[in-house]
């Protein structure tokens, strides 16, 4: 989800609300109870996809974006941030755990496709670069980003576009990542 708001106090719980889904800290993370079905909402040409009822609850109901959706035999994952959250740090390491935290949430949406992160075929990454919420420099995020993502994405890779940016909708948000993914049903 990749939107412009004010930064008004009035916007504030409202920002506040979606930063709590984006960086994970709403309980919308991977499936930890395997009991928990995908939610399939019908749609023109296909569907909406949602991992967990908690990610539902805030993404689709409260917000109105879908987590990821399905046209044909394409799944668009709509972007995921890597942020911090209350008292992570801001090093390379902390940002790390946060990239893999990013990745799993991910991880999850693919599992309740019936797919894996062999058939992501597009990756858009928005960075922010210069903010305050990571120790280093553009090299050094690339780095630990890219080596993180390779944890999870191995060859043949798909096709990915990093963009640099200002600022991301939750202010400790540090990267957005996006998908498309071809299914293979």
């Amino acid at each position: 989800m990749t939107i412009a708001v004010s930064s008004s106090p009035a916007m504030r719980p409202l920002l506040c609300a979606i930063t709590l889904l984006i960086v994970g800290l709403c309980p919308a993370q991977p499936q930890s109870d395997k009991s928990e079905k995908a939610i399939s909402i019908p749609s023109s040409g296909g569907e909406v996809l949602i991992a967990t009822a908690a990610e539902k609850a805030v993404a689709y109901d409260q917000y109105h974006y879908s987590p990821a959706r399905r046209v044909g035999d394409t799944l668009y994952i709509s972007g995921v941030v890597v942020g911090r959250r209350d008292g992570e740090g801001k090093d390379i390491a902390a940002f790390k755990a946060q990239v893999r935290r990013a990745f799993q949430r991910i991880q999850a949406t693919l599992n309740a496709a019936g797919v894996n992160f062999d058939d992501v075929v597009m990756l858009n990454t928005f960075h922010v670069w210069q903010g305050p919420n990571f120790e280093g420099d553009r090299p050094a995020q690339f780095a630990a980003f890219s080596a993180v993502k390779d944890e999870f994405m191995k060859a043949p890779y798909p096709a990915w576009t990093g963009v640099g940016t200002t600022a991301l909708i939750p202010d400790t948000g540090i990267v957005e990542i996006q998908a498309i993914v071809h299914l293979n049903k």
